[in-house]
C-alpha cells in the first residue's frame, strides 16, 4: 500500500491492502489468510474468530507501528472472525474489520472472509456504451430492496439479490425507468435506518445474500439496459462499539467533540480532515464502483459535509469540501460514465462545477427546491393556487445554475409526510386527476427524474420498511388506471428527446404562458433532437379557456393527455386566424380542471 497516501488521503485502493485478504502462501504451499487493520492507539489487538475457536491470536505491529498485521493458514472464505483491540488502560473491545467484505446478518456482529474475484461478469457492451447520461434519458426508480416484496411464506425475511433479479427487473422494464437507485446496502445494524448508519462500509448487507449474488443481480440489470445507482454515506456511521466507533479506544474516524462528533441522527460524523478517514472513504467508493460495476453513487447528506452540522450559519466545513472534491475528481477520472449525485438542499454554489472550475464535480444535484416547492403548491386549496402560483415558476430563476435531478424520494413518503398522492389537495377522487397533472409537470420540467417506489401505483400507506408495498391497490380501477398512466408518461419519457437532450441548454426552453396566476394556467415549450413540444398545465378546479400564441407554430398535435385514461375530461386546442400585426401563431386551449398536454408543434423554429 501507498502509505504516504493512505496519511494524507489520496488513497483508492486502502481495501486491498488492509482488511482479510486470501492469498496463496509464500512457500507456495496452500493459501492463507492474512489480517490487516489500522489501530494507531491500540496497546494490543488480536485476532478471534472460527478458526481459533474464538481465542487469541495476537497480531504483529508492522510499518511504522500503526498497522497490525496477521497471517492463519486455518483462516478460510466464509469463516467469521473480529478484531480484539485493547485499549491502553487494558480494556478491549471487539470490533468487525473496518475493511471487511462481508458480516453476519444483525444482531450477531463478526466480519466474514470472502474471496473477491469469482465472479466473472458479463456486461462488457452495457460497460462499454455505458453514460452519465446527460444527453440521454435519465428515469430512475428508486428501491429500498427489503421492502420492495417479501415472501408470502415468510413475511418477515427477504428476497435474496438473485431472487430479485427475477423479480424487480422486469417490473422497471415493464414500467419504463433505465435505472435502479438502490438504497444503501453496506452492512448496518438497524433495519430502521435503512442502511444509512453503516458498519460495515465495504460489506454487502447479508440480510439479501452474498457478494457474488450482488454481483449477479447488477450483472442481470446491465443485460435488461438498466443502470444501477447505490445510495453511498460518506458523511456519518452508526455509533455502535463494535463498529467504526472509538475504534482503537480513541477517535480514529470521528470528530473528537460532541459538539460537531455526532449527526442530528445520534450517529457520529467522519473526521474529514483526517487523511486516513478519506482514504476509507474513496476506497471504498472506488469498491463499489469497480468490484460490483455501480453505475453511479448517490451521496447522502453532502449538506452536512459542505457546512458544519448541515448549517451555514456555522460556516464551510473546509476540509470536507476539499475531500469531496478530491474523490469525485479522481472517481471520475477512473470512471469517466459513472454518475455522482449529490443529495443537498443548501444553495453552496457549484455543486455540479468541474473541480477544475472551483465546483465540486458532481454529475448532478437533487433539486430539493423545486420537490419542496411543487408539492406546497399541490397541497394548497385550488381557489388559493394563485397567490402561490410562483413556486411552480421559479425553479427555472435559478435551474441553470447546476445539473439538476427532481427527486421524489423515500424521505418524503415516511414519517408523517403523507405519500405524493396523499399531498394532493381533496377527497380520493380529486387527488388522481392532480396527481397525472402534476407528474406530466414533473416530466417536462427540465431535469433528470427520480420516483420511490409505490408512488407509481398511487400509494396512501407511507412507506414501513417492514411491509412490502400495497400491491393490492391495482385491484381498485382509480389506482390500476393510474399506474397504467405512469407506465406511459415513463415510456414517454424515454421516447422523446425534447424532454432530455437538451437539459443544460437555456435556449431549449421558452415560457409560453408563466403569469396567468389567476387562472392557474402554465405552458412550456420544451425542445431537441429536432422536436419541439409545448406543455400546458391546468391547476385549478374550475374549467377553463386560454390562448397561447407559440412562435413558429403552424399546428399542434396533441401526444399526451392527463385524461387521456379517463373517459372525457382532455384538453382540446384549436387555431386561430391571425389578426392583422400578430407575428405568432395562436391557439385556443380549453382546460377542464387539473389537466395537463403535451403537444408537437409543427413549424419553423423561432
Amino acid at each position: 500500500m501507498d502509505y504516504y497516501g493512505f496519511y494524507t488521503g489520496r488513497c483508492f485502493d486502502a481495501h486491498h491492502y488492509l482488511g482479510a485478504h486470501v492469498r496463496v502462501k509464500e512457500t507456495g504451499d496452500g493459501k492463507e489468510t492474512v489480517f490487516r487493520t489500522f489501530a494507531p492507539a491500540a496497546s494490543r489487538v488480536a485476532v478471534i474468530g472460527e478458526f481459533n475457536g474464538w481465542t487469541e491470536t495476537p497480531m504483529q505491529k508492522i510499518y511504522d507501528g500503526n498497522f497490525w498485521e496477521l497471517a492463519e493458514e486455518k483462516a478460510k472464505p466464509g469463516m467469521m472472525y473480529k478484531y480484539r483491540i485493547y485499549h491502553r488502560n487494558g480494556s478491549f473491545v471487539d470490533h468487525c474489520d473496518p475493511y471487511g467484505y462481508g458480516m453476519e446478518l444483525r444482531p450477531d456482529t463478526a466480519s466474514i472472509i470472502r474471496e473477491t474475484g469469482a465472479y466473472r461478469f458479463r456486461d462488457e457492451t452495457w460497460m462499454k456504451q455505458r453514460t452519465d447520461c446527460r444527453e440521454q434519458p435519465l428515469n430512475i426508480y428508486e428501491v429500498h430492496f427489503g421492502s420492495f416484496r417479501k415472501p408470502s411464506k415468510e413475511p418477515d425475511a427477504w428476497y435474496d439479490y438473485e431472487e430479485m433479479a427475477d423479480i424487480l427487473i422486469p417490473y422497471v422494464k415493464e414500467n419504463g425507468y433505465n435505472y435502479l437507485e438502490i438504497m444503501p446496502l453496506g452492512e448496518y445494524p438497524c433495519d430502521e435506518s435503512w442502511g444509512y448508519q453503516a458498519t460495515g462500509f465495504f460489506s454487502p448487507t447479508s440480510r439479501y445474500g452474498t457478494a457474488d449474488q450482488l454481483k449477479a443481480f447488477v450483472d442481470a440489470c446491465h443485460g435488461q439496459d438498466i443502470g444501477v445507482i447505490l445510495d453511498f454515506v460518506p458523511v456519518h456511521f452508526a455509533v455502535d462499539g463494535y463498529g467504526l466507533a472509538d475504534y482503537d479506544g480513541t477517535a480514529l474516524y470521528e470528530y473528537p467533540h460532541s459538539d460537531v462528533g455526532y449527526s442530528e441522527w445520534g450517529s457520529r460524523n467522519f473526521m474529514h480532515s483526517r487523511g486516513e478517514v478519506r482514504s476509507f472513504l474513496q476506497s471504498a467508493a472506488e469498491y463499489w464502483l469497480t468490484e460490483y460495476h455501480m453505475d453511479g453513487l448517490r451521496m447522502d447528506a453532502v449538506s452536512r459535509a459542505i457546512y458544519w452540522q448541515g448549517m451555514p450559519e456555522r460556516g464551510v466545513n473546509a476540509n470536507a469540501v476539499e475531500f469531496l472534491k478530491y474523490m469525485n475528481k479522481n472517481l471520475k477520472e477512473r470512471h469517466p460514465s459513472v454518475i455522482l449525485a449529490a443529495e443537498d438542499s443548501t444553495s453552496f454554489p457549484g455543486v455540479t462545477k468541474p473541480v477544475e472550475e472551483g465546483g465540486l464535480g458532481f454529475d448532478y444535484k437533487w433539486d430539493m427546491g423545486w420537490m419542496n416547492d411543487t408539492l406546497d403548491y399541490f397541497r394548497t386549496v385550488p381557489e388559493h393556487r394563485g397567490s402561490a402560483y410562483h413556486k411552480l415558476t421559479f425553479s427555472m430563476a435559478y435551474y441553470y445554475d447546476e445539473r439538476y435531478l427532481l427527486p421524489l424520494s423515500h424521505d418524503e413518503v415516511v414519517h408523517g409526510k403523507a405519500t405524493v398522492l396523499q399531498k394532493m389537495y381533496g377527497d380520493y377522487e380529486m387527488k388522481f386527476p392532480q396527481a397525472r397533472a402534476f407528474y406530466m409537470y414533473m416530466y417536462a420540467h427540465p431535469g433528470k427524474k427520480l420516483n420511490f417506489m409505490g408512488n407509481e401505483l398511487g400509494h396512501f400507506r407511507e412507506w414501513d420498511e417492514k411491509r412490502e408495498m400495497d400491491w393490492n391497490l391495482t385491484d381498485f380501477p382509480p389506482h390500476r388506471e393510474f399506474h397504467g398512466f405512469m407506465k406511459a408518461l415513463n415510456r414517454f419519457y424515454l421516447e422523446h428527446p425534447a424532454f432530455w437532450v437538451a437539459d443544460e441548454d437555456r435556449e431549449e426552453f421558452r415560457w409560453l404562458e408563466c403569469s396567468a396566476e389567476e387562472q392557474c394556467v402554465y405552458a412550456f415549450e420544451r425542445r431537441g433532437g429536432k422536436e419541439r413540444i409545448a406543455a400546458v398545465f391546468h391547476f385549478s378546479d374550475r374549467e377553463q379557456e386560454i390562448v397561447l400564441e407559440i412562435p413558429g407554430a403552424e399546428a399542434l398535435e396533441k401526444l399526451f393527455d392527463s385524461a387521456g385514461m379517463q373517459n372525457g375530461g382532455e384538453q382540446s386546442c384549436e387555431k386561430k386566424k391571425k389578426t392583422s400585426g400578430e407575428k405568432a401563431a395562436s391557439f385556443l386551449f380549453r382546460l377542464p380542471p387539473f389537466s395537463a398536454g403535451y403537444y408537437r408543434i409543427s413549424g419553423d423554429e423561432v
